[in-house]
């Protein structure tokens, strides 16, 4: 009993860990200005995407590809379908980052990708709970936490209302171009939909996990290996867009200025702390029980925007605000942080 309540609060509090790598990820977009959006994004792909999920599975589940041909097919093709998918989403939360900020691109984006990724799993791998307890409670905890993302989300729209303000200030400078906020608004909820098909491809992806543990492998490899599916098939829409627009724009000299070290540590900071977080939600999800994914992805969105929304504070995305303005926004964040408590609860009664 002490090592399951162990394993459990391990797990939560990597979830949580998970949430705030997620949240800051998109910071070094800030100093990114020398080059131009499709520089970043396809550097910081090509991290996340493609060189961790490859080193991960390597060296947790050398043995993938009997487990792959061993795992349903289905859940193989849930996974690579829903990252194709998850990718196009993975696009428009860049271009939304650059054009409206990072505090409320995040919000946004999480205020849906909340709903659906938390709800659908719970209605796939445990339909029964929905009745029970810890459904009840893992459904208030999500809706709790919508309701404290639309108060964010509300401040958001009050930002952009208020009379005088710099767009370029607004968003915190970051590397790409301001846009009208419909145009921003329009990319913020195609990345929060589509952002939920991540989570559903994982939950749907689930018996490639069993697969691996009756292999004779950890869940965390097993998990690996639905990030490599999931992961690589996403990069094909965004190394394709990002080649579109570095040819289009003349950006791939770019690649080669002089003193441009920085920048490539800056990409690489952000390729590990989204990457990183991803596999460390893979590792928590199993700790929480056979939930998981129900409980930890509220749990890191959440964690996810309340870090965002602190450190877009803190790099001027709301220096120019009303009062009024910011008091919605504290009060989104304290409704969410009751919404953390909530999930981290629901997890216990299982």
């Amino acid at each position: 009993m002490i090592f399951a309540s162990t394993t459990l609060t391990l797990g939560i509090v990597l979830a949580l860990v998970a949430g705030i790598m997620c949240g800051a990820f998109a910071l070094p977009m800030k100093y990114l200005g020398r080059w131009t959006w499709e520089n970043v994004w396809a550097i910081f792909i090509l991290i996340s995407c493609v060189l961790m999920p490859i080193i991960f599975v390597k060296a947790t589940a050398p043995g993938f590809a009997k487990i792959l041909a061993s795992a349903p097919h289905g859940a193989v093709a849930a996974a690579i379908l829903a990252g194709f998918a998850w990718g196009f989403g993975a696009i428009m939360f860049g271009q939304g980052v650059s054009a409206v900020g990072m505090s409320m691109t995040n919000t946004l984006v999480l205020a849906l990708s909340a709903s659906l990724g938390s709800f659908l799993p719970l209605g796939l791998l445990a339909p029964e709970k929905l009745g029970q307890p810890q459904g009840h409670a893992i459904i208030l905890g999500t809706l709790v936490g919508i309701a404290g993302i639309a108060c964010c989300g509300y401040a958001g729209l009050l930002r952009e209302k208020s009379q005088g303000l710099d767009k370029d200030k607004l968003r915190g400078d970051m590397v790409g171009s301001a846009r009208p906020i419909g145009v921003g608004l329009a990319l913020c909820i195609g990345a929060g939909l589509l952002s939920a098909v991540f989570n559903i491809g994982y939950s749907s992806a689930q018996p490639v996990l069993t697969a691996a543990v009756r292999a004779g492998y950890s869940p965390f490899a097993g998990s690996n290996i639905i990030w490599l599916l999931t992961l690589t098939s996403g990069a094909v829409p965004n190394l394709c867009f990002c080649g579109y627009l570095l040819t289009k724009n003349k950006s791939w000299k770019k690649f080669a200025m002089p003193a441009s070290g920085t920048l490539y540590s800056l990409v690489v900071l952000m390729g590990l702390l989204w990457g990183g977080d991803i596999f460390l939600y893979g590792f928590a999800s199993p700790k929480i029980g056979k939930l998981g994914p129900a409980i930890g992805w509220p749990l890191k969105l959440i964690t996810g925007l309340l870090t965002a929304n602190v450190l877009g504070y803190f790099i001027g995305e709301w220096k120019l605000t009303r009062a009024q303005d910011r008091r919605w926004m504290v009060g989104g964040l304290s409704v969410l942080l009751v919404a953390i408590l909530i999930l981290a609860w629901s997890s216990t009664l299982g």
